[in-house]
């Protein structure tokens, strides 16, 4: 049975399939990559209060601040289009999409910065958190939107030349006009 406003037939079903691959492949890349313990011989204090990395960051210069606020919106980014996909539903309300992706990235961040108090060389910082959730948000609205509504207008264009296809080749069929009843 298929779900209203859905992608139909077996098409969806490898694209939600794929999707649910690459999601699978991209949180096992991001646990290799962020909960890996570092050797280092000293390590920054825990970050609790948002946007004091950030500034910290930009104190460096230019070029280290934009390296490490890339790194902190490209690393849960993807999540932004993968799980609407896995999701496989083109007739939803854009707003509520966004919500549902941006609170799966957010909870994902947060998991991911409290196991990474156990790791030795990682601490905890409220600005991955932020910068983590900011990269979901807007890789979603950069591409899900535009992707949703150009799979809709392909499908409706399918669909009306399919009925087009179904009618017959002499034309509409003749209708005879009502004739009143005699009392």
């Amino acid at each position: 049975m298929q779900r209203q406003g859905s992608i139909g037939g077996s098409a969806a079903i490898r694209i939600r399939a794929t999707g649910g691959v690459l999601l699978v492949a991209h949180l096992v890349f991001v646990a290799w990559f962020t909960l890996r313990p570092l050797h280092v011989p000293w390590v920054m204090p825990t970050n609790l209060h948002p946007f004091a990395g950030i500034r910290a960051d930009l104190q460096l210069g230019w070029p280290e601040a934009a390296r490490r606020i890339g790194e902190g919106l490209a690393l849960l980014a993807p999540l932004g289009v993968l799980v609407p996909l896995v999701h496989g539903r083109l007739h939803v309300s854009p707003l509520a999409s966004l919500v549902r992706t941006v609170t799966a990235g957010a909870l994902l961040s947060l998991a991911i910065e409290l196991l990474q108090t156990g790791v030795p060389g990682r601490v905890v910082d409220v600005d991955s958190l932020l910068l983590n959730t900011a990269g979901v948000a807007l890789a979603h609205t950069a591409v899900v939107p535009a992707t949703r509504a150009w799979l809709r207008h392909r499908t409706e264009r399918r669909d009306r030349r399919a009925t087009r296809q179904d009618e017959p080749a002499q034309g509409r069929t003749p209708t005879i006009p009502r004739v009143g009843i005699a009392p």
